[in-house]
């Protein structure tokens, strides 16, 4: 292929890109989380598939592909499976990702440390916008605060 032609293919892919034949909305995150005790991930679109795995309620996913009935996922450790769309909520939830996280009482280092939480402790999301970096949970136990984003998977 001449270069000319190169760059003309890769033009019309970046045109086609824009004008809708790959829709924008798929290059944006959407996360749901776990509205059931217990989710069943399958290897493929069906409760005839072979089931992989449970995760626990409001643990977050990743939409991958959604079919409506049927949602691709992935998990905080990168595994791509199936799960019913009725068994994910949109409630937003963050899974802590690091060996020890802080929740604090303002949205900085220099707050008054509210709690310490552990590798793949589920929180829930109290305000979905970023504040310097950190955003608003709450643990189940009830201690509320503010977490760097940095050491959570699952938030938009």
């Amino acid at each position: 292929m001449q270069p000319q032609n190169t760059k003309n293919f890769f033009l019309a892919l970046t045109v086609a890109f824009v004008m809708g034949l790959m829709p924008i909305s798929a290059l944006a995150l959407e996360f749901r989380s776990v509205s059931v005790p217990k989710a069943v991930l399958y290897d493929a679109p069906s409760n005839a598939a072979k089931k992989i795995l449970l995760i626990s309620q409001y643990y977050p996913v990743e939409i991958v592909v959604n079919l409506g009935d049927w949602l691709k996922v992935r998990d905080a450790q990168g595994s791509i499976s199936w799960v019913e769309a009725k068994q994910l909520s949109n409630k937003a939830t963050v899974l802590v990702t690091v060996n020890r996280a802080e929740i604090r009482q303002g949205p900085d280092l220099t707050s008054s440390l509210v709690a310490n939480v552990e590798k793949d402790v589920v929180l829930e999301v109290v305000e979905a916008k970023l504040n310097n970096g950190w955003i608003k949970v709450k643990h189940r136990d009830g201690a509320s605060g503010y977490i760097l984003i940095s050491s959570t998977w699952g938030f938009n």
